[in-house]
């Protein structure tokens, strides 16, 4: 469901992909020189992924162009509109792949697309408080999600259970990522390694008495899991869940009894 932008107060109507117009008229005259949209998305993108969401600005933006601010108005109407843009544009990333090619296994395929997600997500740490902004009705964000439809119609799942499966994996690949995201930028800051952080951390955790208890009764939990890195650990993590998300699929296809054979778009 599509949320109101924070910054703008727009309606849940407003994007910038339903914009007729590509600027706003009557602002400081002719276009600039050396500028369009792809190149200030471009930079805008770098300037998320360099000093986040909570630092970005239309001057800030307008100085890493070396361009005034109103030049950067003249392509966009609004900050989130620009916001918009970005968030598209690295959903770009993605590779996608085919649902209709031949021999393909849907499971793999799914795989793959929860696994690219997951790693968008990493990538662009404010990603995730921007999706649950926007539409997400740009061109790379309509091409994922009609992939994705199109796997999971290929399971064998009923119509009526193909929106829960897509919520079941994706929304469980959203969840994961923003955290796993969030947790390198924390270590980032730090200037520590993952590990050193790790590490540290579960020093501090098992020296608190508030904390050394409940440590103590994960730990067999912790050492099962296995993973000698941070990495390692995560990946283990991610790829069972996601496994277990497939063989709930494959489990309510086999329920229905085959009577859902798989669709086709």
């Amino acid at each position: 469901m599509a949320k109101t932008s924070p910054s703008s107060g727009r309606s849940a109507r407003s994007s910038v992909w339903l914009e007729s117009r590509t600027r706003r008229s009557g602002r400081g005259g002719g276009q600039p020189s050396g500028l369009d949209r792809d190149r200030i998305t471009d930079a805008t993108v770098r300037l998320l992924d360099a000093e986040g969401l909570a630092k970005f600005s239309m001057r800030r933006l307008a100085t890493e162009l070396n361009v005034t601010a109103m030049s950067v108005y003249w392509y966009v109407d609004t900050k989130d509109d620009l916001l918009e843009l970005a968030l598209d544009a690295v959903f770009g990333e993605l590779p996608l792949p085919d649902p209709e090619a031949e021999g393909e296994d849907w499971r793999e395929q799914l795989r793959m697309l929860a696994t690219e997600y997951r790693g968008l997500l990493v990538r662009h740490p404010w990603l995730s408080p921007l999706a649950g902004t926007f539409l997400n009705i740009g061109p790379n964000n309509l091409s994922f999600s009609r992939v994705v439809q199109r796997v999971i119609r290929r399971t064998g799942l009923p119509d009526h259970g193909l929106t829960g499966a897509i919520s079941a994996v994706f929304q469980f690949v959203y969840g994961y990522g923003t955290i796993e995201g969030h947790f390198f930028a924390r270590v980032a800051d730090t200037g520590m390694t993952p590990d050193d952080y790790f590490r540290d951390v579960m020093t501090a955790v098992n020296e608190a008495p508030t904390t050394a208890e409940v440590l103590e009764e994960s730990r067999q939990l912790m050492a099962a899991r296995g993973g000698d890195t941070v990495a390692e650990m995560m990946e283990r993590d991610f790829t069972f869940a996601l496994d277990l998300l497939v063989a709930g699929i494959e489990a309510m296809v086999r329920r229905d009894g085959g009577k859902s054979s798989p669709s086709r778009p």
